[in-house]
C-alpha cells in the first residue's frame, strides 16, 4: 500500500515538473481546453423566462372574417428570454438619451475631455465627464446639432431630433448561410470575403410624437403630442416607433450590455431582437394550449365581470375597460408566464414578415418566415406582422391566433414592442 501511495505521490511530481517544463500535464488524454471558466446565462434584467416548447399556433377559435391566414400548425419554440412588458417611454428615452450625449460627446472631442485617446491609436468616449448644458462653449461647440434661431420657441436651446440618428453593423448570417461560399467547380481564389455579408445600417431614433393626430382624422388628439416625452407617461408603452426604429434599439440594447459584459471579462450574450410570430405567440398562450386569449378563458371578462384588457369594447365604449388611450404597461394581470398586455395596450411588432398563406410552408421548429436584407422586391416584402391587439381595436384582435400587419417604415399611436434573446443551453433549471 505504501508503494502505490509513494508511486502516486511521484505522478503528481512529475506532472508539475512537466508542466514548468512547458510540457503538456494531460497525459496525452483529450481533455479539452481547461482554462476556460464556467458560464451560466443571466437572466437580463426586466425579461421572464420562456421555457422550449411545443404549441399548437394559430386560429383557436372560429376564424369570423374567413381571412384563412392563420391556420392552425405545430411548431416546437427554443428557450428565450422575453421583456414583461412593452417598452416604456421611459425606457426608450434611455436609448434617446445615449444616442443624443453620444453624439454631443464626440463632437466635443478630447479637447473637453469628452474623448479619450487610447495608447493603441483608437478611443473611446468619456462618460464620467458631465456636459454642462448651459455652458456658452459647450453650446457654441454644438451649435449645428440645435434647432435653428428660426424654428425655436422663445430662447430655449433645443437639440433638433432629426439629427438623432444611431449607427450600427451586423452579420447578415442568413445571406451568408445561402450563399456557396466556395463551389466544387470554383477557384480556390475566388471566395466572397466575409465583408460581403456585414450590413451597417443608420436609423433616425426619435419617436414621431404626431401620430395621434395624424392616425385620427376629425378628432383632438393634439395633447397627447407630449405622449412620449411627458414624465406623466413614462411608464407608459412607447408608440410612434416604426418596425426599423424598434430593431436599431435591439441593436443599441445588445451593444449597451455586451460592452458591460466586456468591460468585466465576461462573453458576450446572444443579441436582444424582436421576437419571431411563433415566439410571440408561444410567449402570449403562457403555457396553455389552443387558448383563445393570454389569460387562459375564452372570454374578455372576468368572474367579476371586470374587462382583462385594454381595448375597445361595446362598440366604442373605451373606458369600460378601465382604459382609454394606452395605460401603464403593468395595468392588467399578467399571464401565467408573468408577461403584461400580450393583448390590448399596444399590439406589438414581430420579426416576421407578413404572407397570407405562408404557414403552409414555414418550418415547424423556431417557425420564421422573413426576408433577406438584401432583398429588392415589391411594397409586399416591408409587411410585418404585429400581434396582440390595441387600445384601439375590438377583441377579436385580441386573440392569440389572429395576425396583423403594419408596413415597416411606417409609425402607429397603437404599435409598441418588446424584446427577447435566445436563451444559450438546453435549460435555465440546468444551472447548479
Amino acid at each position: 500500500m505504501n508503494r502505490i501511495r509513494s508511486y502516486g505521490v511521484w505522478v503528481v511530481l512529475l506532472a508539475f515538473i512537466l508542466e514548468g517544463c512547458g510540457l503538456s500535464s494531460d497525459q496525452g488524454q483529450l481533455v479539452g481546453t481547461q482554462k476556460r471558466k464556467p458560464w451560466y446565462h443571466s437572466q437580463p434584467y426586466g425579461t421572464v423566462y420562456i421555457p422550449t416548447g411545443t404549441f399548437h399556433m394559430g386560429q383557436s377559435d372560429e376564424d369570423i372574417v374567413y381571412a384563412l391566414t392563420s391556420r392552425p400548425k405545430q411548431v416546437s419554440i427554443q428557450a428565450f428570454f422575453m421583456d414583461d412588458t412593452e417598452i416604456t417611454n421611459d425606457e426608450y428615452r434611455q436609448f434617446v438619451y445615449w444616442v443624443r450625449d453620444s453624439i454631443v460627446r464626440t463632437t466635443l472631442g478630447d479637447a473637453m475631455g469628452f474623448v479619450i485617446n487610447n495608447n493603441n491609436g483608437t478611443s473611446r468616449l468619456n462618460w464620467d465627464e458631465q456636459i454642462e448644458w448651459s455652458s456658452p462653449d459647450v453650446r457654441n461647440a454644438i451649435a449645428d446639432l440645435y434647432y435653428s434661431p428660426a424654428d425655436r420657441i422663445g430662447d430655449e436651446f433645443q437639440i433638433d431630433k432629426r439629427k438623432l440618428k444611431y449607427k450600427w453593423e451586423w452579420v447578415d448570417l442568413n445571406s451568408a448561410a445561402k450563399h456557396i461560399y466556395l463551389r466544387k467547380d470554383a477557384d480556390p481564389g475566388d471566395k466572397t470575403p466575409r465583408s460581403s455579408f456585414i450590413r451597417r445600417e443608420e436609423e433616425q431614433i426619435y419617436p414621431d410624437t404626431l401620430v395621434w393626430i395624424r392616425d385620427f382624422t376629425y378628432s383632438y388628439n393634439e395633447p397627447l403630442a407630449e405622449y412620449f416625452y411627458h414624465p406623466g407617461y413614462d411608464d407608459y408603452p412607447v408608440v410612434g416607433v416604426t418596425w426599423d426604429k424598434a430593431k436599431a434599439f435591439c441593436a443599441w440594447r445588445t451593444n449597451y450590455l455586451n460592452q458591460y459584459l466586456k468591460s468585466v471579462g465576461q462573453p458576450p450574450n446572444n443579441p436582444y431582437r424582436l421576437p419571431t410570430e411563433a415566439e410571440w405567440e408561444y410567449a402570449a398562450r403562457g403555457g396553455r394550449d389552443f387558448n383563445k386569449f393570454p389569460w387562459g378563458t375564452p372570454y374578455l371578462r372576468n368572474a367579476k365581470g371586470c374587462f382583462l384588457a385594454n381595448f375597445k369594447p361595446l362598440r366604442g365604449n373605451y373606458i369600460e375597460d378601465g382604459g382609454y388611450y394606452p395605460v401603464k404597461t403593468t395595468a392588467y394581470f399578467p399571464n401565467d408566464y408573468g408577461l403584461y398586455c400580450m393583448a390590448g395596450n399596444v399590439s406589438e411588432w414581430t420579426s416576421s414578415g407578413f404572407d397570407e398563406s405562408i404557414f403552409a410552408i414555414i418550418d415547424d421548429m423556431n417557425s420564421n418566415y422573413h426576408y433577406d436584407a438584401d432583398d429588392s422586391e415589391p411594397e409586399t416584402r416591408k409587411r410585418k406582422v404585429i400581434k396582440g391587439g390595441s387600445w384601439k381595436d375590438v377583441g377579436y384582435y385580441l386573440e392569440n391566433g389572429v395576425r396583423a400587419y403594419e408596413y415597416q417604415d411606417s409609425a402607429k399611436s397603437y404599435v409598441g414592442f418588446r424584446c427577447v434573446m435566445t436563451y444559450m443551453g438546453r435549460s435555465i433549471n440546468d444551472r447548479p
